[in-house]
């Protein structure tokens, strides 16, 4: 076996062995499923926002992760960067179409998760609480964001 990237033929496209170390996709899944990489890109979903409005969207993120991870996903191609020529610069972020590809599972499985802790009438963080676990996954969904719903 050689080493670097590994790379599978499935018909006529490559794959990429995600579970090889040197595999380049597997920089991107690190990326997207890293503490902070989902929160991202499901607070992106539905709309463009600034660095301001995408820390104040997810609770509990520092200023110097959020700009971290939005540099990774930058990197990656999952993330646009919209620096406005005005003084001082506005920097807005938004999903390219290949990010919201990838967020588009991650929006269906975090729905499916709070459904599951809403059934019984409970809210998700109680039930989170009644079970002693964080309530970290209280919901974002619920909360308005910039005056929206989601």
């Amino acid at each position: 076996m050689r080493e670097g990237a590994q790379l599978t033929q499935a018909g006529t496209s490559n794959r990429y062995d995600v579970f090889h170390t040197d595999c380049p996709a597997r920089d991107v899944v690190d990326h997207v499923t890293s503490r902070w990489g989902i929160w991202v890109l499901i607070s992106l979903r539905s709309n463009d926002l600034r660095f301001y409005e995408l820390r104040d969207s997810i609770q509990g993120i520092s200023e110097k992760m959020l700009a971290q991870t939005l540099r990774a996903l930058v990197q990656d191609g999952l993330v646009r960067r919209e620096v406005a020529p005005t003084t001082p610069p506005q920097v807005t972020y938004g999903l390219t179409e290949f990010g919201q590809d990838v967020g588009e599972p991650l929006t269906d499985l975090f729905n499916r998760i709070t459904r599951r802790l809403a059934v019984g009438g409970a809210s998700a963080t109680e039930r989170l609480s009644a079970t002693g676990r964080p309530a970290s996954l209280s919901s974002v969904a619920d909360r308005p964001r910039n005056g929206h719903r989601p």
